[in-house]
């Protein structure tokens, strides 16, 4: 409940946690990167915004940026092998049974897709939430290629957390940006959820209208 309570109101809680415990603080922010990226339910945590932030903290000396860029490279990438084997178990599983709502073709289409254009989508995916839960997910489920996925992931990871770690080391102590960040992560996740929201509406509708050209 404690860790709950601080990735949503992290930017309350950072500088206290790292004031009295800096070690439990390397792991609470690893546990982060790793849950949101491994686990599904765990979307909304806001890894970006966590990670800016602690780079700000690492600017003012009260962390160290040499530790916490392999570290949060590992979270991502261990949370994200997880989450692709998970999806992989389910895509495994529910190819032998026939279920309406699992469409082969769609499978299909969604692997070539990954195979295509992997490094593009796992190079973006990190920076944007709920996105970023669900594509390793989603890879595994399609049964993308693991040597493939783990390059791309690797790659993508590195440039998340160098990024954001160097972001909130140079700008992060900025008073504008400081006072708003829980809004700017409530903000990201709003904007993907309804980016997605809107997608499945697009593909029902589309969906719907060929149907009904067919019928006719």
């Amino acid at each position: 409940m404690e860790l709950l309570n601080m990735a949503f109101r992290f930017d309350h809680y950072v500088g206290d946690v790292i004031a009295m415990h800096s070690t439990v603080f390397y792991l609470a922010v690893f546990a982060v990167v790793f849950c949101e990226f491994a686990f599904l339910p765990l979307f909304f945590l806001p890894a970006n915004p966590l990670i800016f932030t602690t780079g700000a903290f690492c600017a003012s000396g009260l962390l160290n940026i040499w530790l916490l860029l392999p570290l949060l490279t590992f979270a991502l990438f261990s949370g994200s092998l997880l989450n692709y084997r998970i999806g992989r178990v389910v895509g495994q599983r529910f190819s032998t049974r026939e279920r309406r709502w699992l469409n082969p073709a769609s499978l299909h289409r969604t692997r070539r897709f990954y195979e295509e254009y992997g490094s593009i989508t796992f190079l973006l995916s990190p920076f944007i939430a709920v996105v970023r839960t669900f594509a390793p997910f989603v890879a595994g489920m399609s049964a993308m290629s693991l040597r493939k996925y783990l390059s791309y992931v690797l790659l993508g990871a590195v440039i998340w957390v160098a990024l954001l770690l160097s972001g909130g080391y140079f700008f992060g102590n900025v008073p504008l940006v400081r006072e708003h960040m829980s809004s700017i992560a409530l903000l990201g996740v709003a904007l993907a959820l309804f980016a997605i929201a809107l997608s499945a509406a697009w593909k029902y509708l589309a969906g719907r209208a060929t149907r009904q050209r067919t019928s006719s």
